[in-house]
């Protein structure tokens, strides 16, 4: 997969501090509505003590910050002794504009625990890339500051950061879209019909993925991880749609290594996306790199809830049986 020896980052104990940055989008933003109660809440049960950038507040034109102020907050998280692990403040969409400007070195040089989806899956592959430092694809801080069925999200989290043991992912009993953030009172979580089996296999791989229009964005570049032996954790949210996903898949696809591609497993669509399993099973049925490979779909990540967390790097089991998704297995070995 990787020129670099892998490396597992120590686990988050109670005591630890955690610092919350912003490399995409600012947290002043997330103010506008105000959810910090429950995120509070939940972090002293942990026993973790929370602390921010000097620089998550700043709110530009981009709902952002300057590219130097967030590679500096970054860069602090990962230097200070003190910070066990990082959690970005949510997603948005130029995590990118760090790349060139991050000392792969100085976070090399001290593992931890740094956690976020979506647009950070820019940041996690790239440094899986160039350190080969597990990275975890899970909940923001943001995240946290949902009052009602929040979990399992939290239990999927404390599984893959405090823990070292095998993750038996099982589906979950519901799930929500819906802008949680706004309006914590008007939810209607939908029953989960659980996993569909799109293609029956076994592999074993090397994680790697989470948000696909966001990987695509490293292709060509020297950020990109090898495909040889991946299995693959790919998602996108609302603004994709069937040819869009397609089209997307299909690149990334057609990279050099992806024929060593050892499987897929695909997150859950939001409902904005319009994406049908048959439209789903033919995009899969297309790709010459997926031939005779499992390939999973409905797991629970992605940009609905709950959100399972898992480790970018480390590495997967995954049993696919016929038609069934219940004949389904995936279980994370190595986080």
């Amino acid at each position: 997969m990787s020129a670099h020896a892998t490396i597992v980052p120590p686990r988050l104990r109670s005591g630890d501090t955690v610092r919350v940055i912003a490399p995409a989008r600012s947290r002043a933003m997330i103010m506008e509505h105000d959810n910090t109660r429950w995120i509070d809440e939940r972090f002293a049960a942990m026993g973790l003590t929370l602390t921010f950038g000097e620089h998550v507040d700043e709110d530009d034109q981009f709902r952002s910050s300057s590219i130097e102020h967030r590679v500096a907050d970054l860069h602090a998280a990962f230097a200070d002794p003190s910070v066990a692990g990082i959690l970005t403040v949510i997603g948005g969409f130029n995590s990118n504009e760090l790349l060139p400007y991050l000392d792969f070195d100085l976070i090399a040089a001290h593992p931890k625990v740094f956690c976020g989806y979506s647009d950070i899956t820019a940041l996690q592959n790239a440094i899986l890339a160039r350190t080969g430092l597990i990275t975890y694809s899970g909940p923001h801080w943001s995240s946290w500051g949902m009052r009602d069925h929040f979990e399992p999200t939290g239990d999927w989290f404390r599984a893959a950061v405090t823990t070292e043991d095998p993750i038996a992912v099982e589906p979950s009993a519901a799930w929500t879209d819906d802008a949680w953030f706004a309006d914590q009172d008007t939810r209607t979580p939908v029953p989960n019909a659980g996993w569909r089996s799109l293609r029956p296999g076994r592999a074993s791989g090397r994680i790697v993925g989470g948000n696909l229009g966001t990987l695509n964005l490293l292709q060509g570049t020297p950020n990109m991880p090898s495909l040889d032996g991946a299995l693959l954790f790919l998602e996108d949210d609302f603004e994709s749609n069937t040819v869009g996903f397609a089209r997307d898949l299909t690149s990334l696809l057609q990279q050099p290594g992806a024929d060593g591609v050892a499987g897929l497993v695909i997150g859950r669509f939001q409902e904005a996306s319009a994406v049908s399993w048959e439209a789903l099973d033919e995009i899969v049925a297309r790709q010459p790199a997926l031939a005779g490979k499992p390939v999973l779909a409905g797991v629970d990540f992605g940009h609905t809830s709950p959100l399972l967390t898992f480790p970018v790097g480390g590495t997967a089991d995954l049993a696919v049986g016929q038609d069934d998704g219940k004949a389904a297995s995936l279980t994370i070995t190595r986080h």
